[in-house]
């Protein structure tokens, strides 16, 4: 059978560009401080000229090779931001949803540590939070590996990737990869620490606030401020 992965990387880059806004991309490329220039889509024009190629069956990716080929390619070929976000917006969609799974996380981590900055990450933190419900004990094992790693982002996508899970959290995983990071200096290391408490508080305050005092002397005034923001 003939991978549909190029066809379908060809026809989300032509439909991408379709939508070009140079006046816009301009103050993107500005906002975002990123060296790879925008097309100037919103994200909800994106998400629309996107939509109906990833649902196209005639370009279905019947593999995982070939979602992880389309992905790479996407990425690692990209002139245009939206481009990448188009990768991630695959890589996500629901078609796919059954390889979200632990298999998928060296490219998952590939694509966090290449990424480098906080649009994309924070996406595919979502990708890495859906990956720890399917096997919490293996995929906790791994952010706790990744909340010590050198690498900023990989810390931030540890901490941040149980925003979603609510009543679900692993609570001594969640304070594992914080209290590791209490002393880092980094602000997007302190964002996502606050970020990740103030989300969970929703669900426990009293289990966020408790933390909080627990390292009133090592947390930063920062992630202190995002953590209570609504207690």
């Amino acid at each position: 059978m003939t991978d549909p992965g190029p066809e379908l990387v060809d026809a989300l880059r032509a439909a991408l560009r379709t939508g070009a806004d140079p006046e816009r991309a301009a103050g993107q490329q500005r906002y975002m401080k990123s060296a790879m220039p925008f097309l100037g889509l919103t994200s909800p024009r994106r998400r629309e000229i996107v939509r109906p190629l990833l649902a196209d069956p005639g370009l279905r990716l019947e593999t995982r090779a070939e979602l992880e080929r389309a992905v790479r390619t996407l990425w690692d070929d990209a002139r245009f931001r939206e481009e990448r976000y188009a990768a991630l917006d695959l890589l996500r969609h629901r078609a796919y949803r059954a390889w979200r799974d632990p298999d998928l996380m060296p490219l998952v981590e590939e694509l966090v540590v290449t990424g480098a900055w906080w649009d994309v990450v924070d996406e595919l933190s979502n990708v890495v939070g859906e990956v720890l419900l399917v096997d919490p004990e293996g995929e906790g094992l791994r952010m706790r590996d990744w909340a010590e790693r050198d690498d900023l982002w990989l810390r931030r996508s540890a901490i941040i990737s149980q925003l979603r899970h609510r009543e679900r959290t692993d609570t001594d995983l969640l304070a594992s990869v914080i209290e590791v990071n209490l002393d880092d200096r980094e602000f997007f290391v302190r964002k996502a620490i606050g970020w990740a408490l103030r989300q969970y508080a929703r669900t426990d305050p009293v289990w966020v606030r408790a933390l909080v005092d627990r390292h009133s002397d090592r947390m930063s005034g920062l992630s202190r401020r995002e953590a209570l923001k609504h207690l």
